[in-house]
């Protein structure tokens, strides 16, 4: 995804491009890794220096809202941003931090038996999955 598909996207969602969103948008895609509001606001800062961190998390919350971005907690840390594109779940290791991205077709069966017992359907997005990575595995 690049900085025009997602201006687009916003545009058809009905949302409006203001300096401070493009900034947002460009620090997200130039982000390495997850970001957290705060990272993002020292990004935007470098560009726009009057944004405030409170304009960051107000615009944050219209990008999810229009499904340009998601958030989702990782153990007890701050929330972390990125663009909505491929689906997947976070799998965090609780002793190092190292975070993998799988496919959330790992858990269709996971799924379709908590809907099936229980009738409940659940969202793998939202949090990440804790564990231990396979370093930290062998290690302990």
């Amino acid at each position: 995804m690049n900085e025009t598909d997602v201006i687009s996207a916003l545009r058809f969602h009905g949302g409006r491009v203001t300096k401070a969103r493009r900034a947002i948008i460009q620090s997200l895609l130039n982000a390495k890794n997850h970001i957290t509001a705060e990272e993002l606001v020292l990004m935007v800062k470098q560009k726009y220096p009057a944004v405030h961190l409170s304009t960051v998390y107000r615009n944050l919350e219209e990008l999810e809202k229009l499904g340009i971005i998601r958030h989702t907690h990782f153990l007890h840390s701050p929330a972390i941003y990125h663009l909505e594109g491929q689906i997947h779940i976070h799998l965090v290791c609780e002793i190092c931090g190292k975070i993998v991205e799988s496919p959330v077709e790992l858990f269709s069966p996971v799924s379709r038996e908590l809907k099936k017992t229980f009738g409940f359907s659940i969202n793998f997005r939202h949090f990440a999955l804790a564990g231990r990575c396979s370093a930290c595995y062998e290690d302990n």
